[in-house]
């Protein structure tokens, strides 16, 4: 189904579009720079890794660089299967692999996607508070106005909705109160509870962190690389982009981390719309040009999930049964078959 929809977003994407015209200009790229982009989002991953085990040591675990790396990148790899899957895969692979409780891993991962998200506005709170005349009027038009519109179009804008809403939660908590008991006597509801506690230690991990400035650095860091692994594609096609600056290469991060966080894998499709459209929109590119960007920059970083991704799988599973060793000769004793 999610998947349907990203093809779907990909032909409203595409749409009309020059594929003749595409194809030259992706020809004629300077690929050195996609290189270099890649570099940049490949030292992004071992830091987001690094970081995360800040996050997890408050738990009396510390597990190796090298598991967690590859548990990150399995878990990138897993978003391509499900939306979102990879927070729950990556936890249960580096779980598996240094014995650490998952639940409290995925507790660690929803304070990382807290900050990320938190990152991300502050981010783009910067960019229109500096530059309202150039993006303010995009994010309005393309963000904040149709979501305005889907809202009010889900929910309403009647008072009685929201009073009908309150009173159901407010009945619903009033019930689970009243029957706590029984609900504690099942099973599944045993299990829920032990989830929450599991989640709940790692959220308090973020206040036990000994090492919070290296924890903010990394933070600070890995957003960094996110914006010069967009910037860098920006010469990958000079005869398109022109004279764009690094302030535009956030521009483009940040419509694009937007993209990337539609319930689709891996963003496809959503992120072709919004980042040609914000090219489009604000800069005066043709959808073509436009869309050139955004696969260039789309499927190179999907090429390198995909293979690195693949080879984290093989470390994190391939060592789990090991091979039985061939006795050396002079092991056997005379007349045993060497079965090894």
């Amino acid at each position: 189904m999610f998947l349907a929809v990203g093809i779907l977003l990909l032909y409203f994407a595409f749409k009309g579009v020059d594929f003749q015209e595409m194809w030259e200009h992706l020809k004629g790229a300077k690929y050195s720079w996609i290189g270099l982009s890649l570099v940049f989002a490949i030292i992004s991953h071992i830091s987001r890794s690094r970081r995360w085990i800040i996050l997890i040591e408050p738990l009396k675990y510390k597990p190796s660089l090298w598991n967690t790396v590859n548990a990150t990148l399995f878990g990138y790899l897993s978003n391509y299967a499900l939306p979102r899957a990879g927070e729950v895969a990556r936890c249960v692979a580096l779980g598996r692999k240094e014995k650490i409780p998952v639940d409290a891993l995925i507790g660690t991962v929803i304070v990382e996607r807290a900050i990320d998200l938190l990152s991300m506005f502050l981010i783009m709170l910067i960019l229109l508070v500096a530059r309202f005349e150039k993006f303010g009027a995009f994010f309005s038009d393309y963000i904040f106005q149709p979501l305005s519109d889907k809202l009010s179009g889900i929910f309403g804008e009647s008072i009685i909705f929201w009073i009908i809403v309150a009173g159901f939660l407010l009945v619903a908590a009033i019930a689970l109160f009243l029957l706590r008991e029984r609900l504690l006597k099942i099973k599944l509801t045993q299990k829920l509870v032990n989830i929450l506690k599991g989640v709940t230690e790692g959220l308090k991990s973020v206040w036990k962190m000994e090492h919070k400035w290296e924890f903010l650095f990394h933070t600070f860091f890995i957003w960094l690389n996110y914006a010069l692994m967009t910037w860098v594609v920006i010469f990958a096609l000079p005869d398109i982009t022109g004279d764009l600056k690094f302030v535009d290469g956030i521009f483009l991060l940040v419509i694009g981390s937007m993209g990337m966080a539609v319930p689709v894998q891996a963003g496809i499709g959503a992120f072709h719309w919004i980042v040609s459209r914000g090219l489009h929109y604000v800069y005066g590119f043709d959808l073509n040009e436009g869309l050139v960007f955004a696969t260039l920059q789309h499927e190179s970083q999907t090429l390198l999930i995909l293979l690195l991704g693949s080879l984290s799988m093989v470390f994190l599973f391939s060592t789990k049964y090991k091979p039985t060793p061939i006795p050396e000769l002079s092991e056997i004793e005379p007349g045993e078959k060497n079965t090894g």
